[in-house]
């Protein structure tokens, strides 16, 4: 994954704040002095895994007036309740535009790091690796992979782009799992198949598939399947893995196991900024 001042995160940055303070910010600017300085800082109300505490300076850049940035946390850190994550100074209606903008980042960025390392501790022991998806805000995908990382899973796909995964819908336009296969190796690219039956799975072997997405299995359906592969490709598992399943999964003897939750279903966590005025 790129960093978190890649372009795409800039642009991404720059349309969240023209979105929320738009042609200006009439409150502050009817309240509050051009030259009024301040230094505000953000705090976890919560135990968390920070994500996100990175934008901060990409968002801030975009304003200007500010003095000085500093970043006391990165993101991955565990934080406790009441624990500082940055500290900022400048003008302070800087400060006030770029405040929900920062908030709503680093809350809901946070909130997929914490879900996500919460999958992998319950992973712990097992050599199964945990993996993202697509299922991501559109938009934010970029930033919610990073953010995926940062609580310790591998992050998939970035996009359709970027590898070959062929599905149910390929498969039945190509006729078989045989055809569908035959032509994505004719690319050169290691080639991942998802397979819903028995018969299919044997077929994607033989085939030449080095990857298997084995898809709404239980754990024992899984590790039956797994022990029928005997290693000939690594093995990936998926559909509906909760927080509470998914050391079953792991445990069932899966190389990888990917869950969608991750990024569609965490919680923001909560955040706030606090304000002293010069």
């Amino acid at each position: 994954m790129s960093a978190w001042n890649h372009p795409e995160i800039v642009e991404l940055v720059q349309r969240a704040l023209a979105e929320d303070i738009g042609t200006g910010d009439l409150t502050s600017e009817s309240t509050i002095d051009a030259a009024r300085r301040a230094t505000g800082r953000f705090y976890a109300r919560q135990p968390m895994v920070l994500a996100g505490v990175e934008l901060l300076p990409v968002i801030f850049d975009q304003q200007g007036g500010v003095d000085s940035l500093r970043l006391l946390k990165s993101s991955g850190d565990r934080c406790a309740d009441g624990e500082p994550v940055a500290e900022v100074t400048g003008l302070a209606r800087t400060l006030l535009r770029c405040e929900r903008v920062s908030l709503n980042f680093m809350q809901r960025l946070s909130g997929i790091a914490t879900l996500a390392s919460r999958y992998v501790a319950e992973t712990a022991g097992t050599p199964c690796k945990i993996l993202d998806t697509r299922k991501t805000t559109p938009g934010l995908r970029r930033v919610e992979k990073l953010a995926a990382a940062a609580g310790g899973v591998t992050n998939h796909r970035l996009g359709l782009f970027d590898a070959i995964l062929i599905k149910n819908n390929h498969i039945t336009a190509c006729g078989s799992v045989t055809e569908a296969v035959r032509r994505a190796l004719a690319t050169g690219r290691e080639v991942e198949c998802e397979v819903r039956t028995r018969a299919e799975l044997d077929e994607a072997l033989a085939a030449g598939a080095k990857r298997l997405l084995l898809d709404n299995l239980t754990p024992a359906e899984a590790h039956q399947w797994i022990t029928h592969i005997n290693g000939r490709a690594s093995t990936e598992l998926s559909g509906g893995i909760t927080i509470e399943t998914v050391r079953a999964y792991a445990q069932a003897g899966a190389d990888f196991v990917s869950s969608g939750a991750i990024t569609h279903s965490a919680v923001a966590v909560d955040l706030n900024f606090r304000i002293e005025f010069a």
